[in-house]
């Protein structure tokens, strides 16, 4: 086929883009987690990251609201999630070919709450997926992604082949965060991603249900550098599985580069992972276009150092065309 009519496909698309709806007070919620998102991304609206993602050569960013991680179950949750799921729709179709979207779910211990809001999301709405919180509930309470009561969730999301985004949430560890520079989002959530990663291979979760392309947020957290940990400790305190079969089930996920990017993970990657495992993120509009662009300048930089130009162009696109090629041009 000549090139001149061969299609072109988006030179870069963001998987880890978050929605802000303007019923969310940011700037508050933001005070309980030691975060300031940048003042000029709020009020966020649609046009803030149009005009980011033009001058960061981003053909398409796929949008999340940070789950329901916290809350109660009732028609409330049922319908914020729905509110919000629509929200990004209306979004998806004012522009076309430039969002898509993660729906959210309900408080997930609604289980039959989710499951109606997966089947309208992606059958109504036609949502690209569905994001997930690494657990829900608070304290004592939380219960991490892998646990038995969320298994009918997990088994819909498997037998429609569904991408699912899996963010980190914004707990408190028993000791209050370390410093005012260290907040939750910075010290914590990397480390949730990694429980609840961790909590679907030991569970079986991951190996039973492996249509659901599970995506983890910032390349897994603390994932890459303790996943032989649990390969081997896990086994020991009594998980059925061998330390390959864990290490197999890590190697599984994919993985998002957002605030993640620079030569000491991405090295630990490269002997982590199959290159088609790892997708382009950014989050913004949580972070500022100046901070993207440093990570996005180290992924590049260690590529074409490497001269691995095929494989940066999978990362920045080609990867995530295979969950949604809907996006091809």
């Amino acid at each position: 086929m000549s090139a001149l009519v061969e299609q072109r496909a988006p030179c870069r698309i963001d998987v880890h883009h978050h929605f802000f709806p303007s019923s969310l007070d940011k700037a508050k919620s933001n005070e309980k987690v030691g975060w300031r998102t940048p003042a000029e991304n709020l009020p966020w609206k649609p046009e803030i990251s149009l005009r980011f993602m033009d001058a960061s050569k981003i053909d398409v960013a796929i949008l999340s609201f940070p789950p329901i991680a916290a809350g109660f179950v009732g028609q409330e949750s049922r319908d914020l999630a729905r509110g919000r799921n629509r929200g990004m729709a209306d979004i998806c179709a004012a522009h076309p070919g430039r969002f898509g979207f993660f729906a959210t779910l309900p408080f997930l211990d609604d289980v039959e709450g989710a499951l109606a809001e997966i089947t309208y999301a992606l059958d109504e709405l036609h949502a690209d997926g569905i994001a997930l919180s690494s657990s829900y509930g608070e304290g004592s309470n939380a219960m991490y992604i892998g646990d038995d009561r969320y298994d009918p969730i997990w088994r819909a999301l498997n037998a429609r082949g569904t991408t699912v985004f899996l963010h980190g949430a914004q707990t408190p560890s028993s000791a209050p965060y370390p410093h005012p520079f260290l907040g939750l989002p910075v010290t914590e959530v990397p480390n949730e991603t990694f429980k609840a990663a961790a909590h679907l291979v030991v569970t079986g979760r991951k190996r039973t249900y492996p249509d659901a392309r599970v995506i983890l947020a910032h390349l897994g957290g603390c994932t890459p550098f303790l996943a032989s940990r649990v390969a081997v400790l896990s086994r020991h305190m009594g998980c059925e599985l061998s330390p390959d079969e864990i290490m197999d089930d890590f190697k599984s996920f994919y993985y998002e580069t957002a605030l993640s990017a620079h030569e000491t993970t991405l090295t630990m990657m490269d002997t982590f992972v199959s290159p088609e495992r790892i997708l382009f993120g950014t989050d913004f509009p949580a972070v500022s276009g100046e901070m993207v662009s440093w990570y996005t300048h180290n992924l590049e930089q260690f590529h074409e150092k490497a001269g691995n130009l095929v494989r940066l162009e999978g990362v920045m696109a080609a990867n995530a065309l295979g969950l949604f090629p809907k996006f091809r041009v």
